[in-house]
This record gives C-alpha cells, sequence and structure tokens, in this order.
C-alpha cells in the first residue's frame, strides 16, 4: 500500500507542474483561439533564466523564480504584438503557423545559445522528508506548495479582480466587450505576459529536480494540450484537475506497469475521456 501512496503523490506532484503550463496555455487560448506552440518553449526559457541566475549570480532560488517570470511576462507581451497581434482577424491556420515557426525559433534558438548540453541545478533542498512511509525531497515538496499558491492566486486575480473580470469577459465575447470600451488586445498582452509567467514558474521550479536543456520543453507541451483538451478548452479548473488527473495516472502507471509507457496511459486516459465527453470535463457542448 505504501507503493501506492508514494506514487499517487508523485503523481500529484508532478501534475501540479502540468496544470500550471496548461494554465497558461488554455488562457491564451481563451482569448486568442490559437494554439500557442511557444509555449512549451516559455517554459523551456524559463527554466534557464532561473539556472544562470541561481548558478552564475548566486541568487535566492525563489527570488531567481520571481525574476525568471517577470522576465518571461516581458517576452510574452513582445510575442503576442510582435508576432500574434499582426495576424489577428485573418485566417486561424495564419496563427498556427506563426506558433508553430516560433517554436523552431525559440528551440532552435536555445540550442546556438547555449548548446545542446543538460545542465543540473546545484543540490538546493534535497533533505527527505518521510510520513507515513513515504519519502519525499523538500525541493520537491516546496515546488508542489509554491505551485499550489500560484494557481490560488491565478484563481484570486480572474475571479475576484476587475482585470480578471475584464479578461473573463474578452474571452467570452469579444465584440461585446469591445462595445463597452474593454481594448481587447491589451487584455491580449496580459494575457500573454500571465501564461507566460506561469510557464515560466513551472519550468523554473522543475529545472532543480529535472535536467535544464533546450528541448525540455516539448513533452509539457503535448501534455498541457493534452490537459486543456481532456478538461475542457478554455477552462481554468479543467486545466487544474487535467493536470492531476494525468500526473496521478503516469505516477500510478510507472509504479504498477513502466515508467516506460507514461506517456501511453496519460494520451490513452485523454481518448478515453473524449470518446465519453467530446467537450473535455468541464467544456461545453457547442450548439
Amino acid at each position: 500500500m505504501s507503493i501506492f501512496f508514494q506514487q499517487l503523490i508523485n503523481g500529484i506532484i508532478l501534475g501540479s507542474v502540468y496544470a500550471l503550463v496548461a494554465l497558461g496555455l488554455t488562457l491564451i487560448y481563451g482569448i486568442l483561439h490559437v494554439p500557442n506552440f511557444a509555449h512549451g518553449m516559455i517554459y523551456m526559457l524559463g527554466a534557464y533564466v532561473s539556472y544562470f541566475l541561481v548558478v552564475e549570480y548566486h541568487l535566492n532560488f525563489f527570488a531567481a523564480v520571481g525574476l525568471s517570470m517577470i522576465i518571461m511576462a516581458g517576452l510574452g507581451v513582445v510575442i503576442e504584438r510582435v508576432f500574434f497581434r499582426p495576424v489577428q482577424g485573418a485566417s486561424r491556420i495564419n496563427a498556427f503557423i506563426v506558433a508553430l515557426s516560433l517554436l523552431i525559433i525559440l528551440e532552435n534558438g536555445a540550442v546556438l545559445l547555449w548548446g545542446a548540453e543538460f545542465r543540473k541545478f546545484p543540490p538546493l533542498l534535497d533533505q527527505q522528508v518521510s510520513f507515513w512511509g513515504i519519502s519525499i525531497t523538500l525541493q520537491r515538496l516546496l515546488m508542489t506548495v509554491a505551485t499550489a499558491l500560484l494557481i490560488l492566486v491565478l484563481h484570486f486575480f480572474v475571479q475576484k479582480t476587475l482585470v480578471g473580470r475584464t479578461i473573463r469577459a474578452v474571452g467570452q465575447d469579444r465584440e461585446a466587450a469591445l462595445l463597452i470600451g474593454v481594448n481587447p488586445n491589451r487584455v491580449g498582452s496580459m494575457v500573454f505576459a500571465l501564461g507566460s509567467a506561469l510557464a515560466a514558474a513551472a519550468g523554473s521550479l522543475i529545472g532543480p529536480i529535472f535536467l535544464v536543456h533546450p528541448h525540455m520543453g516539448m513533452a509539457p507541451l503535448l501534455k498541457a494540450f493534452a490537459i486543456i483538451i481532456l478538461g475542457g478548452m478554455g477552462s481554468i479548473p479543467g486545466a487544474i484537475l487535467g493536470g492531476l488527473i494525468l500526473g496521478v495516472i503516469e505516477g500510478l502507471g510507472a509504479g504498477y506497469i513502466s515508467a516506460a509507457y507514461k506517456d501511453l496511459f496519460a494520451f490513452g486516459a485523454m481518448v478515453v475521456v473524449l470518446s465519453v465527453k467530446p467537450s473535455g470535463l468541464f467544456g461545453r457542448e457547442e450548439k
């Protein structure tokens, strides 16, 4: 039974990171209605920024995470204004191609700048915490707490603040929001900044647990797309629940069957859910 709970905890930890990546992606999709393939590369760049701040400048890890989020939020604004805004209103395939091109540019740019080698954070919080026969490093525990806090702050921001209500208004009906004086372009920039900051936080928090390298964003990107499809496109609760479900499935599958098939378990679960509820767990059926 201890194996079950150990893998369950591991799955929740991994799922919380997946949820953080998926939240940024679903926010951007809800406003621009385009799959932002560059999102996984923002995750990767956020990890690199934190890595260099910690290793080269000896900055406190959590201060490095916060600074990485700010830098990637700024990059998100630039990406929205320079690349996505010019194709707004055109065929969706244009934005699709822009997003795919950005993925290739950012990934290969990272290889040119820093090389393809894997980098490892210095030991940060490797002490083991044990309870009920379950062992977890302090780094993983703090990562999960930090992720949960970010999700709670995001929920409060979107649901309780004026800016959050404005974002939801544009996501629900762009034309109606424009009629009441809301600037959709400004909202688009804010959402890109917010989504990019969340991706940077996820990459920075997972960096000390795994290795940092230019291709690290692809797997979380694919999982994030699976999560927002599983939870319902544009649904924040769906992204959170979908991330946790995917993480738990991977954790239990890796513990009881084989870690080599963890992606099969994750995407297999997505197919099963969509075959029963095509709109996802929290998605609304189209009329």
